[in-house]
């Protein structure tokens, strides 16, 4: 099966960073975007950034030049560097990827578990 296991969520001041990661175990699919989302308490869950295979970004105009995402195609790992961190920043934070069987043409979207990010003001 397909797992994403993230890391490095935790509690930070306003102003401060955090670099998130999340790697996929994927060995029969191909890792195609990657990308994170989150979700506030009571609040939909919204996108932050994507990132193509070839490196192609997109953020979310609430975190443009604050955060920024990159990927290891070898490791198919995906990373969320965030920096100058606000509390409405706080939410749950959620590893995405779209995938694709080997042998096959089926897309599947898969989810982390979710890691926590607390920015106090």
């Amino acid at each position: 099966q397909v797992q994403l296991v993230e890391s490095g969520g935790g509690l930070v001041q306003a102003g401060g960073s955090l670099r998130l990661s999340c790697a996929a175990s994927a060995i029969m699919f191909r890792v195609n975007l990657m990308g994170w989302y989150r979700q506030a308490p009571g609040k939909q869950r919204e996108l932050v950034a994507t990132i193509t295979s070839g490196g192609v970004t997109n953020y979310a105009d609430s975190v443009t030049g604050r955060f920024t995402i990159s990927r290891d195609n070898a490791k198919n790992t995906v990373y969320l560097q965030m920096d100058s961190l606000k509390p409405e920043d706080t939410a749950v934070y959620y590893c995405n990827a779209l995938l694709r069987r080997i042998f096959s043409r089926d897309d599947v979207n898969y989810w982390g578990q979710g890691t926590q990010v607390t920015v106090s003001s």
